[in-house]
């Protein structure tokens, strides 16, 4: 094989492998970093409706804080293998009471302090005037619906640890940040084109080969 073609091989399995190389690996990085899925109820309304599709950060449930939607996994309250987004309220040791102040201006307190809740539907904080006063037990989380009147949530498994779940139950967190999901899918597709590229190249070398080894015939 002359210098030239060997050259043209020799690219085309760079080009090649570095394509699958960087396809492959922000596949694999996605997969064991981020998720999706798609909201089936109006639990989280009106920050997330029925059909929203949302991207999770597959994060330990030690490094969720107060305010963050979680999704989680609690087979023994709703439907096995489904994910359920809640926003969580309380951390362990956090005294969480429902509510100061009456009407509209009715309000959570945790630890003392009532906080702002801009998420919840309509301003109603407390949905389904029920009160509670819940000291949430270290190493779980106590999680709430943004949509107070129509969320099945920590209110409503008192007898469980005062409706709290672990945090090994989380499977991650919601995020609206859609800048990493586009960098690994722009890198997955720039990862195939340059693999095209590739094999294009290796079809051109082979061709290339197949001519010069193509002997012409010499005519009286």
């Amino acid at each position: 094989m002359s210098g030239k073609g060997r050259g043209l091989w020799v690219t085309a399995v760079v080009v090649g492998l570095a394509g699958v190389a960087l396809a492959v690996g922000s596949l694999v990085y996605a997969w064991s970093s981020y998720g999706a899925s798609v909201v089936s109820s109006r639990n989280m309304a009106p920050t997330y409706e029925p059909g929203d599709r949302i991207f999770s950060e597959k994060v330990d449930g030690g490094e969720v804080r107060r305010g963050d939607v979680v999704l989680f996994s609690a087979p023994e309250r709703y439907e096995s293998g489904v994910g359920v987004a809640q926003r969580v309220i309380g951390l362990g040791g956090d005294r969480v009471v429902c509510c100061t102040g009456e009407g509209p201006d009715a309000r959570l307190s945790v630890n003392g302090k009532p906080i702002a809740e801009p998420y919840v539907n309509g301003g109603d904080a407390n949905g389904v005037n029920r009160s509670y006063d819940v000291t949430v037990p270290k190493g779980r989380l106590f999680l709430l619906g943004d949509n107070r009147a129509d969320s099945l949530d920590s209110r409503f498994f008192a007898s469980d640890h005062d409706g709290t779940v672990p945090v090994s139950a989380v499977q991650g967190r919601v995020t609206d940040d859609r800048t990493i999901p586009t960098v690994i899918g722009t890198a997955v597709i720039a990862g195939a084109a340059l693999a095209l590229v590739g094999l294009g190249l290796a079809i051109a070398a082979f061709v290339a080969r197949r001519r010069r080894r193509t002997v012409p015939v010499a005519t009286a």
